[in-house]
């Protein structure tokens, strides 16, 4: 192969790799950065029916936070797994709370009641924030449907950032093993 081809081929490479980390969908707090407060309405958690904030109730233990635009089959599965994850980390005094972001709080109400049944969810609180936009100051991608930040010492420690179609069973599992970071 001529240089000029080998190095036409690299550039190629070079571009393609740029591209597909380019596509990469960001959504919330980096890693390493503190979180701040905000207040949510409380739906099926110990504080059902009042408006507080998650955040500071749980002060520096290590928590995991679901902000999600929508309720489908596959949040909920990982509703659940993070559900069963707190629940075998009590001791550790690990803690987590889901955000819907909504403009039809009403609705979503009644979706994260039923969720919550049938789920059984017992460690996770469900939530609603109103709006668009999420809590201020979390920089969330209205691109993204589902952003999972989990952090210790009020911390950020893992971020990640889902288009609807990408949250599937196999990043769900990922997503539980990542817990493993706020934990240590």
């Amino acid at each position: 192969m001529s240089m000029k081809k080998l190095i036409g081929a690299t550039a190629v490479c070079m571009l393609a790799a740029g591209l597909a980390f380019a596509g990469e969908l960001k959504s919330g707090l980096p890693v390493g950065e503190r979180v701040p407060a905000f207040n949510v309405r409380d739906i099926t958690g110990p504080e059902k029916g009042t408006t507080l904030c998650y955040r500071c109730k749980y002060g520096s233990r290590p928590v995991v936070t679901i902000f999600t635009r929508e309720m489908n089959d596959s949040v909920a599965d990982l509703i659940a797994k993070i559900d069963g994850v707190v629940g075998k980390n009590k001791d550790a005094k690990m803690a987590a709370f889901v955000c819907v972001i909504t403009e039809d709080a009403d609705k979503v109400e009644k979706q994260l009641e039923a969720i919550a049944k049938s789920r059984d969810i017992k460690n996770v609180p469900l939530t609603i924030i109103e709006g668009t936009t999420g809590p201020d100051n979390y920089k969330l991608s209205k691109d993204a449907a589902v952003t999972v930040m989990m952090w210790n010492e009020s911390t950020v420690k893992v971020n990640e950032a889902f288009d609807k179609s990408k949250l599937d069973s196999k990043t769900i599992e990922k997503l539980v093993a990542a817990t493993k970071k706020i934990l240590e």
